[in-house]
């Protein structure tokens, strides 16, 4: 008879695998359930071992992301809501820096790629409103762009995430989204006040570890 699966330790192994990540320990069978009361055959029980595991590691991370884009309120501006996309994208990174990184390790397979790919089309239909409320112009592709825009969010993120630029670099995204948004058509003026509503830094700061 197949013993019933707990789901409580199979998010266990999760979080313990992204703080691990985190502070660098060698991420092995017997490293990861060291000090647990489980044994390394958990490994196996949940994930079918350590690619599997890797795998759960990656789509947990997009899964988290499409929760945290969820929250974001869709409002009349929809410039305004791609920005806010932006600041979730951001919190999300920031709350789940370990798994953020591996989400984007493409050495291992998704265990559901079209549900990751549902955090980008939150941008291509931001997008998508945008031009039927006519502030972007009819011949902009909204896959492109959303794509362009997340590549933004990803730059800046990647950049303060890892070290090399500080939290403050953050406010960059104000600007950077106003030159794509206008360039796509968007009156500058009104492009900036919806991106300013939009990319507000002050959400992130519970977030932020100062430590």
């Amino acid at each position: 008879m197949a013993r019933t699966k707990n789901p409580r330790i199979r998010s266990m192994l999760i979080e313990r695998a992204a703080q691990m990540l985190r502070t660098r320990e060698p991420l092995t069978l017997r490293s990861l359930v060291a000090g647990t009361d489980v044994s390394t055959m958990a490994v196996y029980t949940y994930f079918d071992g350590m690619d599997g595991l890797w795998k759960v590691l990656r789509q947990e991370g997009f899964t988290r992301l499409s929760a945290k884009l969820a929250e974001v309120t869709v409002t009349s501006d929809p410039v305004r809501d791609q920005a806010a996309l932006g600041i979730a994208y951001l919190a999300n990174a920031l709350e789940n820096p370990d798994l953020y990184r591996v989400m984007f390790d493409a050495s291992f397979d998704l265990e559901d790629s079209t549900a990751a790919d549902e955090t980008l089309l939150r941008l291509v239909r931001a997008v998508e409103r945008t031009k039927a409320v006519g502030r972007f112009r009819a011949d902009v592709d909204p896959l492109e762009l959303a794509t362009q825009s997340w590549a933004i969010g990803h730059g800046l993120t990647t950049l303060v995430t890892t070290g090399p630029l500080p939290l403050e670099a953050l406010a960059y995204g104000i600007p950077m989204l106003t030159a794509l948004f206008t360039a796509a058509g968007d009156d500058p003026e009104q492009c900036r006040r919806s991106v300013e509503s939009g990319w507000q830094l002050s959400a992130l700061e519970p977030r932020i570890d100062t430590a």
